[in-house]
């Protein structure tokens, strides 16, 4: 049964890279095999879910990649894998043969593979390899209509936002080989030594938050929004995101065995879904509002891990991955049905489209978080976690959990309200409408609907008992009765007010609406305090390289060449007047010293002199003024003292 969970990663990845080298030739295959193949993943999923299966193979001398399926990922696997076969599903309808739905596809799958490899990996080398390869992906999903710069500058800022975070897990490495953690089991992790314990943690929770769109780097998720809907239904739902949130409901012993970890993190996240929950407030297109939600609800998943609720997060992680991506296609019907995405222009959407309009209904009652939907109850079990832990964290959550209410009813109220009499005035600000949905619609949005509204049995006393003794927390808290029913009274008293609010607008000092609507300003303040110091860094280095490393090169140039001419003086004033003088005293003898002089110093002269302008060019050559290029040249040569270190040891 070891072979299978192989196969679960093996299969979209390579299934994957073969659809996104195909091109156009067979394009008008490529949806139903990439909905085939997630179907296929599907299956294995639940079997590999069932099964639990646990593998490893030699990787490096000393390391070895190993993959499980426990209590936690098999919920993973299987929420993975559902979601995938939807968004496919949904996605074969959505893009047309000039689309190059080959790379689409394929790159879909590859992520949604790399993702299972992260969910399933028992050892940090494999799981750094999975993280990178999801990374990859994502940037190309992202700018996947590369033709558009705005859509490249994107694609770049979310990817350049989430490696500088990714570092933090190579730092973890290096500190775990150091701390005593040599096989990198991700189980040994917390028995590493101190203070190497202390770097491994804070470099997993840098790498965690940053990939979950945490706060400080949450601006990157607003800037992921320009790529297509099935792939933000696909990244921002139960993948890319939820990794990082994921990763730290794996890794909670770790951060409990620093003490001050789980605190930061359950307050990050507490933090996060309040602050995060008002940006989603102020906003005015659709998809916007949901990519910031996104990182409110992710912060639910980061407050149960840091104050222990493991069970709880897994609850809030797989409610949540059914009803974002449902709420993300929706979205992305309308905009191909009307070409927009403003939530003002979509006045009326919901009654014009009605099935899409029912489902991101529900999608939205579920996201603001009222009973008997899922993720009320889910919220529930992550607020009773944080409970145990601080009355302030759960001060905070309640309060971030009545803001999403707020903003879920905000989006709701217009998609409800009668048609404007020209609602065509506001339509195809995005591109040209088709005012009608695609065939392959209905199916996943209502699955996925209808998984949006009970998988709240989770959280019911039965079946929560259930989780929390397979994910190894039979101790973990319920909410109590007045728990349970301050957050439902709280729930519908937020929505009931945005709802009146949403009719009689009232007005709003503009500096808040600037400051939540541009994601706190974010973006600005990393390029404030890290980009520009960084670029200012590298334009100093490059006066150094140029001005001291090339300059040093063109020195020893200009000195060869020097050396030559002295020589070639040598040669002229001296070799051949002596050989002039031999020569009247013998025609033989002068000739004989010819040779000598043309076949050999001439030939050694010259010889120096071409290896001193080689040697010059050579040194030249890798100092392009590129940053990413010297970015890569140090990635090699780490690379290689890493596998000189691994085989010496």
């Amino acid at each position: 049964m070891s072979a299978v969970i192989w196969l679960l990663i093996s299969l979209p990845l390579g299934a994957g890279a073969v659809l996104g080298v195909t091109g156009v030739r067979y394009d008008r295959h490529v949806p139903a095999l990439g909905v085939a193949v997630a179907v296929a993943t599907l299956g294995v999923a639940v079997a590999v879910s069932v099964a639990r299966p646990r593998s490893s193979a030699p990787l490096f001398a000393g390391l070895r990649a190993g993959l499980a399926v426990d209590g936690l990922s098999a919920f993973m696997v299987v929420t993975v894998a559902a979601v995938t076969t939807a968004v496919l599903a949904f996605a074969a309808g959505e893009f047309g043969p000039d689309e190059n739905r080959g790379r689409l596809f394929g790159l879909m799958l590859v992520f949604s593979g790399s993702m299972l490899a992260t969910v399933t990996a028992t050892t940090l080398p494999l799981l750094l390899m999975a993280w990178e390869v999801m990374g990859a992906t994502s940037w190309a999903l992202i700018g996947y209509w590369w033709r558009r710069p705005e859509r490249v500058r994107a694609a770049d800022t979310a990817f350049l936002t989430t490696r500088a975070a990714d570092l933090g897990l190579y730092l973890a490495a290096g500190a775990a080989i150091a701390g005593g953690a040599g096989s990198l089991d991700l189980r040994a992790l917390p028995d590493a030594t101190s203070p190497w314990l202390h770097v491994i943690t804070g470099g997993v929770v840098v790498a965690a938050l940053g990939k979950s769109a945490q706060l400080p780097f949450s601006f990157w998720l607003s800037r992921a929004m320009q790529g297509p809907s099935p792939v933000s239904a696909l990244l921002h739902s139960a993948t890319m995101v939820a990794a990082g949130a994921y990763l730290l409901l794996r890794l909670h012993p770790l951060l409990a065995a620093t003490g001050w970890a789980g605190p930061l993190v359950a307050w990050t996240g507490a933090v996060t879904a309040l602050l995060l929950g008002v940006v989603a407030v102020a906003q005015r297109d659709l998809k916007q509002l949901l990519a910031a939600s996104t990182s409110s609800q992710l912060g639910f998943m980061v407050l149960a891990a840091g104050s222990g609720g493991i069970a709880a997060g897994t609850t809030q992680l797989v409610a949540h991955a059914a009803t974002k991506s449902g709420l993300f296609l929706a979205a992305g019907a309308w905009l191909t049905a009307l070409g927009t995405k403003h939530l003002p222009a979509l006045r009326g959407a919901a009654r014009t489209h009605r099935l899409v309009g029912t489902a991101f209904a529900v999608g939205a009652l579920t996201l603001a978080g009222l009973p008997p939907l899922s993720l009320w109850a889910a919220k529930d079990e992550v607020l009773a976690s944080a409970y145990a832990e601080s009355t302030g964290l759960y001060a905070v959550g309640l309060a971030a959990a009545a803001v999403a209410a707020v903003y879920s009813i905000k989006a709701l109220w217009y998609v409800t309200r009668p048609l404007p009499d020209d609602p065509e005035a506001g339509y195809d600000t995005e591109r040209d409408g088709t005012r009608r949905t695609a065939r392959t619609t209905p199916a996943p949005l209502l699955a996925l609907t209808f998984a949006a509204a009970v998988l709240g049995v989770l959280a019911l006393p039965g079946p929560a008992s259930w989780l929390k003794r397979l994910v190894g927390q039979p101790d973990e808290p319920s909410p109590k009765p007045w728990e349970v029913g301050l957050s439902a009274g709280v729930a519908f008293a937020a929505a009931g007010l945005a709802w009146w609010w949403a009719s009689r607008p009232a007005p709003v000092p503009r500096p808040v609406v600037r400051w939540a609507r541009g994601w706190l300003h974010l973006e600005r303040a990393a390029h404030a305090v890290v980009v520009r110091p960084v670029l200012g860094l590298a334009r100093a280095l490059a006066v150094f390289d140029d001005r001291v490393v090339d300059g040093a090169v063109r020195q020893i140039g200009r000195g060869g060449l020097a050396t030559a001419r002295i020589a070639g003086r040598v040669d002229d004033d001296g070799i051949d007047a002596a050989v002039r003088h031999t020569a009247r005293g013998g025609l033989a003898g002068a000739r004989l010293a010819r040779r000598v002089d043309d076949g050999g110093i001439d030939a050694a002269v010259d010889a120096v002199a071409a290896g001193a302008r080689g040697l010059g060019r050579a040194a030249r050559r890798p100092q392009t003024g590129l940053l990413h290029q010297y970015y890569a040249q140090a990635a090699v040569g780490f690379a290689v003292l890493v596998l000189i270190v691994l085989l010496v040891r």
